[in-house]
């Protein structure tokens, strides 16, 4: 079977019809997962910080130093928010935070030791490209010796936040400070090598173009390809409320669930090599992420016991386990609780 290409995959999102692009995708996701076994995490989000210099113009959540409401989190509230997590049957926490100009390697390799030595059954899946990149310039080390730093303090693996669009043109629009693309994907090429699987990431919606995304979608294959350390491709919709985005009128609305339901399927048929795919129902709301599933994602995500980026751009939907497991079954698929690593850890 002749893998597809990007001017394939072009086309696809252009001309193809949305039922059959579904069950084209559903296909590819049998294939991939035969048990019919629909898998989420139960997490938490914790948000360590909001402070951040990058100011992107998509993201809503960020304070500078001096704002009222910036806050570094303690590590006795960050125990506080474990402790709750615990309490529900968690097992994973998403770290991440703004990118703070002043916290060094030290304070970052304080709090991962710290949260590993007194939960050691949490796993911590945490720091994006962008944190790590400029925890590497800010103390004046490189990037690997970062990752290798924090990973024997206890982290486990790194999220795919930052990805945006792989495209320098778009990010130069929606976040001219963020890093760029050669230098996203080295992060994440350095963690590989060094044992750290991560996830991919993509946020459509704002200024790209189809071709953009197929190229995005290149990029985290060929790099599949060489390293084989992403474990998932996670998409979501730009939220554009409260954004400067918004207010400058480049990007006013969200793009539509048929929008999203469509690139979702070309992802899967493109990504032939990344297992998984996560529906995004944390932007796209409970019964599209549910229509995910028929999409080619084969992953429900987290339950997200706490969200507050996409929060503060407009979008507040909640899902716990329950709801979670009724709607897998609703679609005639097992649903399982799973870790980090995609272990199965309970059916239902």
């Amino acid at each position: 079977m002749s893998r597809m290409s990007k001017e394939e995959a072009v086309e696809l999102i252009r001309n193809g019809d949305l039922k059959t692009l579904g069950e084209m995708a559903s296909e590819v996701k049998k294939r991939l997962h035969p048990k019919k076994l629909t898998t989420f995490v139960v997490d938490r989000n914790i948000n360590y910080t909001n402070v951040c210099w990058v100011d992107c113009n998509f993201c809503a959540f960020y304070r500078h130093g001096k704002d009222d409401d910036a806050y570094v989190l303690s590590f006795e509230e960050i125990d506080r928010k474990i402790e709750e997590l615990l309490e529900i049957g968690g097992t994973q926490i998403l770290f991440q935070g703004g990118v703070h100009p002043k916290l060094k390697i030290e304070w970052y390799e304080d709090l991962v030791e710290h949260i590993h030595k007194k939960f050691p059954t949490v796993t911590i899946h945490g720091f994006s490209a962008v944190e790590i990149d400029y925890i590497a310039k800010v103390s004046r080390i490189g990037v690997e010796e970062v990752l290798k730093r924090l990973a024997a303090k206890g982290l486990s693996s790194i999220p795919g936040a930052g990805a945006e669009i792989l495209s320098d043109r778009v990010r130069d629009i929606i976040a001219p400070k963020k890093i760029d693309v050669k230098d996203w994907l080295n992060v994440h090429r350095l963690a590989h090598k060094n044992g750290i699987k991560s996830t991919a990431t993509m946020m459509f919606g704002t200024v790209e173009s189809d071709e953009e995304i197929v190229e995005h979608w290149d990029l985290i294959r060929s790099l599949q390809d060489e390293t084989g350390g992403f474990r998932a491709f996670i998409m979501w919709s730009f939220q554009p409320y409260n954004t400067k985005l918004q207010r400058e009128g480049i990007v006013t609305h969200k793009t539509s669930p048929n929008r999203y339901l469509r690139l979702l399927a070309v992802s899967r048929l493109f990504l032939d090599n990344v297992k998984n795919i996560q529906s995004s129902w944390v932007t796209q709301g409970s019964y599209i992420g549910q229509m995910a599933l028929l999409y080619g994602a084969n992953d429900l995500g987290s339950t997200m016991m706490e969200e507050n980026v996409v929060k503060a751009a407009g979008a507040a939907n909640r899902m716990n386990r329950e709801e979670m497991i009724r709607l897998i079954k609703d679609i005639g698929e097992t649903p399982a609780q799973r870790n980090t690593a995609y272990e199965i850890l309970e059916t239902f």
